[in-house]
């Protein structure tokens, strides 16, 4: 047995062990949601072992077509209601076993949803992604990313957010504290526990530095093959909500908070030959130096795809206040070598080389998000497209670029009319994800604003 009391991830015995000897006493079993976030019971331990690791867990299948507030309705692909709120089995993948250091006696397992036949449940989003893997390793190709993912941190706490109607917040530093030393002191306390405990529950640190925005911080991960990123990915968010909340804090993953600089959520991904050989250093020149024309195909296939697979990077109508002009964020579709005004930046050399996709802001769901890209990428190489020349100048002010969908309601009319997402995806995720945006849209053309009472309540 490790003397690593946190070894990730937990085999099975050491678990069996823990709770014959009532140091774990319960089991989180978890499933992403079209959101992103993890949903799902704590089961007793020892019920866990003797049952749910053989016959899995039961759970409504609702979770997997609900928006943000958990309401469901028609045009999903699978209907709750007209289903009378039926039951998935959610199946857990024993290689995410881990202990959480936040919330000590509990183990945590990410599950696979399928249906009561057995069959995967095709739009869930982590088979979402597992299909683009598999699709994926048919071409003897694997991929490895990382994500890079902002927030930002308040002094109050989440029930004084609520109260106050998320007004008037104090941000956990007051002014830029980009890559300042000093600026994050009074908060370095709970961003060192953060830091600490995620990398007890098997996250690989690399980085971290506070952001623009007042309050703002970046934690980095070290990269590991796409599942595996989007799964840690997951549970670093629902970890830093439990941990702040520990600590009388608050904290947003809001892809746009206020008019300040917005929380993103960069995504470095490259390919692999399954020995693990990289694929995308060759023996291009000029700006496409070191590049091998696998990849110069997989970053053509990223632009050729970018608009019509937008939504699943930018799944919200809040998404695209950050993708605005003069937001730091990008708007233009354009590749670049180390270019950070564009969406697709090209960085590293070597067996680093990579590329950086800049869309998808700190509320995107990873899975779908690293999904979109393989399936863009999968484009452009089945199809050998050629790649454009790079960026030479300021993507978010070039007026002669191809437009980033400037609003929800525009990406979902592009994702529903595009024949990439439903050759690449299939029409039961295009239709299930579709659902959910016009769920956001619908929720928010009935909602007041405080923009419209400001406007108005006087003056019309």
């Amino acid at each position: 047995m490790s003397t690593d009391p946190n070894p990730f991830p937990m085999p099975v015995e050491r678990l069996r062990a823990e709770v014959a000897a009532g140091r774990i006493d319960n089991v989180i079993v978890a499933v992403p949601d079209l959101q992103g976030r993890l949903q799902g019971s704590r089961l007793d331990g020892e019920h866990f072992c003797e049952r749910v690791l053989v016959d899995g867990f039961a759970a409504c299948v609702y979770l997997l077509a609900v928006d943000v507030e958990m309401n469901t309705g028609p045009g999903y692909a699978v209907d709750p209601w007209a289903a009378g709120f039926g039951d998935l089995n959610l199946t857990p993948d024993i290689r995410t076993l881990r202990e959480l250091p936040w919330d000590p006696g509990t183990a945590l397992v990410i599950a696979d949803a399928h249906r009561p036949d057995g069959r995967p449940l095709g739009f869930a989003p982590r088979h979402v992604l597992r299909t683009q893997l598999d699709r994926l390793a048919q071409r003897g190709l694997t991929a490895y990313a990382g994500t890079e993912l902002e927030f930002i941190l308040f002094r109050d706490s989440f029930q004084e957010a609520h109260d106050r109607d998320y007004r008037g917040l104090r941000t956990a530093t007051r002014h830029n504290v980009d890559y300042s030393l000093a600026g994050v002191t009074e908060v370095d306390p709970v961003l060192r526990r953060i830091r600490r405990e995620m990398t007890r529950a098997g996250l690989k640190l690399e980085s971290a530095r506070g952001e623009v925005h007042p309050g703002q911080y970046e934690i980095v991960f070290r990269y590991a093959d796409a599942l595996t990123t989007c799964d840690n990915h997951a549970l670093y968010k629902t970890g830093v909500r439990q941990i702040v909340t520990q600590e009388g804090l608050a904290v947003t993953f809001m892809a746009k908070y206020d008019e300040g600089e917005g929380n993103s959520c960069h995504v470095h991904l490259s390919l692999r030959h399954v020995d693990g050989t990289p694929v995308f250093a060759g023996d291009g020149t000029g700006d496409r130096a070191g590049m091998s024309p696998l990849m110069e195909h997989f970053v053509a296939g990223q632009l050729a795809g970018l608009r019509e697979l937008t939504l699943l990077q930018a799944p919200n109508i809040n998404s695209y206040k950050r993708l605005a002009p003069g937001a730091f964020a990008p708007t233009g579709v354009a590749w670049g070598r180390d270019y950070r005004t564009c969406p697709i930046r090209v960085v590293g050399t070597g067996d680093s080389l990579r590329i950086e996709h800049r869309v998808a802001g700190g509320d995107a769901n990873p899975y779908t998000v690293v999904a979109a890209i393989i399936a863009a990428g999968l484009h452009g190489i089945d199809r050998e497209l050629p790649l454009p020349p790079a960026q030479s100048g300021n993507a978010f002010t070039a007026t002669d670029l191809p437009r980033l969908p400037g609003s929800l309601a525009e990406a979902v009319h592009l994702w529903e009319n595009s024949s990439l997402a439903h050759d690449a995806f299939g029409q039961e995720v295009v239709t299930h994800y579709a659902a959910a945006a016009h769920a956001e849209l619908t929720e928010f053309a009935h909602a007041i604003t405080d923009w419209e009472r400001h406007r108005g309540f006087e003056r019309l």
